[in-house]
């Protein structure tokens, strides 16, 4: 039994798996296994996971859906089997750089009193790395004001938080938003968790995204955040922000990339 179980979801990704799953195999930590769940993927992904098992037996276990179900129900899958102590996030398309997991492991080890702990990244396009995203120390349930309060794809969580927490919230709600409703979960029960400023993890994150998210996972994001704040009851006096995701839709692309360098 490994100490962590790293979890992750492909679905045709075979142009940046390979990269991904070499970032885990080069990790200075070695005490993990991989579970992944593919979600149908219609390409050579789950043909390149196959090859991955059959070199590492010990170290990958791989699922797959009967039908295409999305991220939440992929990685709850991917919880019901893993067997370690701790759990630490991935995604396809990302890179864990190699001191990652021993940081992790360190910090939890030493902070009995925190369920999770995510890092501060470093995100790149096609072309290059461009800039590097601080995420928030000592974050609490007062972050999620306006922000999520660990970037998802690295955090490390103990296992026994997420079954605590029932893992993810399957529903067209969370198909893009099953983070943001986790985190309202995570501090109506209690837990705590903290940041490493160190970037210890690469996402992949193109400049252009911002202007291609659809309007309906906006109204999504909306409902979960009236949801958690009646969950967390936060003051009438500040729910107004449960309009921030439909309010930022309507924010030229051009002062959304401005405020973003601010916050930088």
């Amino acid at each position: 039994m490994a100490r962590v179980s790293v979890i992750m979801a492909t679905y045709n990704c075979e142009d940046t798996l390979k990269r991904s799953i070499e970032s885990i195999l080069n990790q200075t930590y070695s005490d993990w296994e991989f579970v992944i769940c593919d979600d149908c993927s219609t390409d050579s992904t789950y043909k390149i996971l196959q090859e991955y098992k059959e070199k590492y037996p010990e170290k990958f276990l791989i699922l797959r859906n009967e039908k295409n179900s999305k991220l939440p129900y992929s990685l709850n899958q991917c919880l019901a089997v893993a067997s370690g102590e701790y759990i630490a996030r991935m995604d396809a398309d990302d890179v864990s750089l190699p001191e990652r997991f021993e940081k992790q492991v360190a910090y939890l080890d030493a902070h009995s009193e925190h369920a999770v702990v995510g890092t501060s990244m470093v995100r790149f396009d096609e072309n290059s790395d461009y800039d590097v995203y601080k995420a928030e120390k000592n974050p609490n349930r007062f972050t999620l004001y306006k922000r999520v309060p660990f970037c998802h794809a690295t955090i490390m969580m103990r296992k026994s938080a997420y079954d605590a927490l029932n893992g993810y919230v399957v529903s067209n709600r969370t198909e893009r938003g099953q983070d943001l409703d986790l985190w309202f979960r995570f501090y109506a029960m209690g837990f705590e968790g903290n940041n490493l400023d160190e970037p210890l993890f690469k996402v992949l994150e193109d400049r252009n995204a911002i202007k291609r998210r659809k309007f309906k996972y906006s109204l999504y994001m909306t409902q979960t955040r009236y949801l958690g704040f009646k969950m967390l009851k936060y003051p009438i006096s500040k729910w107004y922000l449960i309009l921030t995701p439909i309010i930022s839709d309507f924010v030229p692309r051009r002062l959304k990339l401005y405020m973003q360098n601010r916050e930088k």
